[in-house]
Formats: C-alpha cells, sequence, structure tokens
C-alpha cells in the first residue's frame, strides 16, 4: 500500500524538471513575459505556458512514472495503458488519490465503458495541462469521467460547452441525448437547459431526426409545458404521430401522450381531419374522446358559457407559444438603440371559433431606454407627464389593444416576446419573456443583452429579432361563474 510519502517522493521529480525549467530561463533559453502587476513594485516573470508543456511531455513521454493506468473496457476488447505520475493524480482528483494510497502494485486496473476508454487519454492530458479540445460526441463520456473522478473544473467546463453547443448541427442530434445523460447523471444544469431548448426550439427539433429518438419521459416532460414554441398545435399531433408509429409504445404511454395533446387549440376542420385521417388516433379515440367532445363544445359556445359548466381553466383550454400569424407577429427592430419603434398587428380574440371572426389590434411600442416605474416622475399641477427617457434606461416593450371591447370581459391576454439568437448558423429562441402589459414587470428583460456592442448575441446583423405572441387566458372567468 503507498503511503502519502511515496506521493511526496513521487512529486521530488516534477520539482527537479522545475528547478531545471528555471535554469534554463537563466540561461536565456525561455521565453520570459514581463507584464507590470497592479500594485506591485516590478514586473512579473512567468512562465507557466512553458511548465505546461513540460507536464504535458512529461505525460507523453512518460519520463518519471510512478503509476501505470490500465484501461479496460467491460469485454475486455480493448486495453490502454497510460503511463503517469501520482502527484498529479493525486493533486487533480481526489478519487485518484484515495486509490493511489490503497493501491498494492505500481499498475492501477480502471473499468470503463467504450465510449470513456476512447476519451480516456484526453481526461488524464486535461490533468496535465489544465485545457482540453473536444468534439461534440466526446462531450458525455468525459463529463462522465469528470464527474467520476471528482474533476470539478472540468466537469463544470463540459457543462457549459455543452449547453453553448445546444444548436450546433449533428449526424442524429445531440440535444435529447445530453438531456437524458443530465437526468442520470443529476447535473440539474445541464438537464434545464437541454429541456429549455427542446421546448423552446420545438418546430426546428420536431423537423430534424432527433424527434423520434426521444425518450417516453422526456416525450411527456414535454408535452405537459405551456411554454412549447411551435407554429400550431396540429403540428406538435402530425409529430407525436410520427413518434409513435416510429417507436410503437404500449397502450398506456400512447394513451397518456395523446391526452396531452390540446385539441381545443385546434379549430373544428382540424379536429375533423384528425377523425378522419389519422391511423393513431381511429386505434386509441376512446382515450381521448371526452377531450374531444370537449373541444367541440369550446368550439360552439362563448368561453362565458363554456364556463358556467366547465373547468376552463385546465390545460386543455391553454395555449401554447404558436407562431402562427393567428396569434401574434415577427417583429426586426433595425439598430435598436437609436430610438424608440412601434409596431401594430392583429389576433384573433380567442381559440374558440365562437371568436374566429373578432379580431383585436395590437399596439406595440419598443424604447430601448425605458425608466423604470419607481423612477419615473409624478404628474406635475399642469397634469402633463414629463418624459420617461433616459440615458442608461433599460429596453422594455408596451403591448397594448388600440381599442377596448365587452368581447374581452373575462379574458386575461399573456403577451410573450420571444428573442431570437443567431448560434452556429441557426436563428434559435434565446429569451422568452411572459407579460401582461408591459416587460416592466420582468426585472431582467434583455438585462443581459448589450445592444449598444455589434458583437452582442442578441444582434443579428445589427438587428433585434423578436416574436410577439398574445395568448388569451380564460382564468378570471372561474372566479367569476358563480
Amino acid at each position: 500500500m503507498v503511503k502519502r510519502a511515496d506521493l511526496i517522493h513521487a512529486g521530488m521529480f516534477l520539482l527537479t524538471m522545475w528547478l531545471q525549467m528555471e535554469a534554463a530561463a537563466a540561461a536565456g533559453t525561455l521565453k520570459v513575459d514581463l507584464a507590470q502587476e497592479e500594485g506591485s513594485d516590478g514586473n512579473t516573470i512567468s512562465h507557466s505556458q512553458t511548465l505546461v508543456q513540460r507536464l504535458e511531455a512529461l505525460l507523453v513521454q512518460g519520463n518519471g512514472s510512478d503509476v501505470s493506468l490500465r484501461v479496460e473496457t467491460p469485454n475486455a476488447d480493448e486495453v490502454k495503458v497510460i503511463q503517469a505520475h501520482s502527484l498529479v493524480l493525486s493533486l487533480q482528483s481526489p478519487v485518484f488519490e484515495e486509490m493511489l494510497l490503497s493501491r498494492n502494485s505500481s499498475t492501477m486496473v480502471l473499468r470503463e465503458s467504450s465510449d470513456c476508454a476512447d476519451v480516456f487519454d484526453k481526461f488524464i492530458r486535461y490533468l496535465y495541462c489544465g485545457h482540453i479540445s473536444l468534439r461534440l460526441d466526446q462531450a458525455t463520456p468525459l463529463h462522465k469521467l469528470a464527474s467520476k473522478y471528482q474533476v470539478q473544473s472540468l466537469q463544470q467546463g463540459i457543462t457549459q460547452y455543452m449547453t453553448q453547443n445546444l444548436a450546433r448541427d449533428s449526424p442524429s442530434g445531440h440535444v435529447a441525448g445530453w438531456y437524458e445523460y443530465a437526468l442520470q447523471a443529476g447535473d440539474v444544469v445541464l438537464r434545464d437547459s437541454c429541456l429549455q431548448y427542446l421546448a423552446w426550439n420545438l418546430s426546428m427539433v420536431l423537423q430534424s431526426g432527433e424527434w423520434v429518438t426521444i425518450s417516453n419521459q422526456l416525450l411527456m416532460t414535454l408535452l405537459q409545458r405551456s411554454d412549447l414554441v411551435l407554429q400550431s398545435e396540429m403540428e406538435l399531433f402530425a409529430a407525436l404521430e410520427a413518434w409513435i408509429i416510429k417507436n410503437k409504445p404500449d397502450g398506456l404511454t400512447v394513451e397518456n401522450a395523446l391526452r396531452a395533446v390540446r385539441y381545443a387549440m385546434m379549430p373544428p376542420r382540424e379536429l375533423f381531419h384528425l377523425q378522419t385521417q389519422s391511423t393513431v388516433l381511429a386505434r386509441y379515440q376512446e382515450s381521448v374522446r371526452d377531450l374531444l367532445y370537449m373541444s367541440y363544445q369550446f368550439h360552439s359556445a362563448s368561453p362565458l358559457q363554456m364556463a358556467k359548466y366547465f373547468d376552463v381553466n385546465c390545460s386543455l383550454f391553454v395555449p401554447r407559444n404558436y407562431l402562427s400569424t393567428v396569434w401574434g407577429s415577427p417583429w426586426i427592430i433595425n439598430n435598436p438603440t437609436r430610438d424608440d419603434r412601434s409596431t401594430s398587428f392583429q389576433t384573433q380574440l380567442g381559440p374558440s371559433s365562437h371568436d374566429a371572426s373578432k379580431r383585436v389590434t395590437w399596439n406595440a411600442l419598443f424604447s430601448p431606454r425605458w425608466l423604470p416605474l419607481s423612477m419615473r416622475p409624478m404628474y406635475t399641477e399642469t397634469g402633463a407627464m414629463q418624459p420617461t427617457r433616459v440615458e442608461g434606461g433599460r429596453p422594455r416593450i408596451i403591448i397594448t389593444p388600440a381599442t377596448s371591447s365587452a368581447d374581452f370581459a373575462g379574458v386575461n391576454f399573456q403577451k410573450t416576446v420571444l428573442v431570437m439568437a443567431q448560434h452556429h448558423g441557426k436563428l434559435i429562441v434565446k429569451h422568452v419573456y411572459n407579460f401582461h402589459q408591459s416587460t416592466e414587470e420582468n426585472g431582467d428583460f434583455l438585462a443581459e443583452a448589450n445592444l449598444y456592442r455589434r458583437t452582442s448575441d442578441y444582434l443579428i446583423d445589427s438587428s433585434l429579432f423578436l416574436h410577439v405572441v398574445v395568448k388569451p387566458l380564460y382564468q378570471t372567468l372561474i372566479t367569476n361563474k358563480n
């Protein structure tokens, strides 16, 4: 069994190498970087880059190695041997330190999965140099190794890499796989980032080959969300049908998935089409008959009448973030820091066919320097309101109906602003903000966006790409129906 003293002895070799490096520097064979440090009397001498290079050379050449890492796969069909140094392993990984202290020979046998064995040399190299290059398909096994051996800096770095590369193209898709791995590994940051990306960019995901590969659990998690961004509920049903046909899940899974579809958000003509053309719905129609019946009733009566007899606050009657022009409009703001901008658009009063002919005109105002409510000046004695835009104010959007109407009774209009960004050549949804009248209700609206910087992630060709969605909600009817 190795003692701590043995590890210290092993480190003497590295110390010797360091002294040799210092001597080489004195002889003028190393490049010396001089940088003035704030608060110091002189310059600093940095050989850190050269030290990293020498440590990497130690690993490559195996000089002074005191431990052999024998990496085996479960079927023992692949063996990889790496000559390493106890001091480096112990300093970087508490797991390695414990293993080294309890070993009985100079060889440690490590059993890893095939994907982890393939990148194990990269993992060890990181312990020596502190940097690593990787591809999308290497992220998960490297994250596994970093987690297993408790190398937190690498684990956090790969999580960050994965969250920043969700939009990258890959042959079979990778976001769903990363989500499943994060769920298993307990990486909450990665799990939530993947789920948010899938939900906010679902239309793009539905059109990719990745969609039919997602698990039952991820499918149900997505179907139950109200913040899905997609063209329409019909688009979601078509994708769900394709998933069912491809994966052939058990009957209970199919029934649960079909019951998560919001049929009331489809106009009657689409419902008729489903009942006559969908092979999946034809087989499982009994399991959703009550939902279809309620949806037809929803379209035939006014929401006020429906609220007297049914709970219109359930998910069946709650719209998602539909990109259809029936529910909103794209808004491209050129040079958004220049001045205030405004636009107008129309939406259908509500998803019920009873309201299909009724339109609401909305006025939207974008201000790049809107003064927070708490800092606004009060009305003057003459009743005039002083300007509320100031230098240093934050961006805000205000959306109000152009006219009031009795038809609005019992309806709350939730506004949603989708903020787009360009990642790896793709236009994706970067943020989703919900509010009732003004984004001032969201203290974090574009808080991270520096719209004055040309290279801002939020600007595409110097323009801010938004999509405004208006979602009619009938929640207030619940309290008024008795």
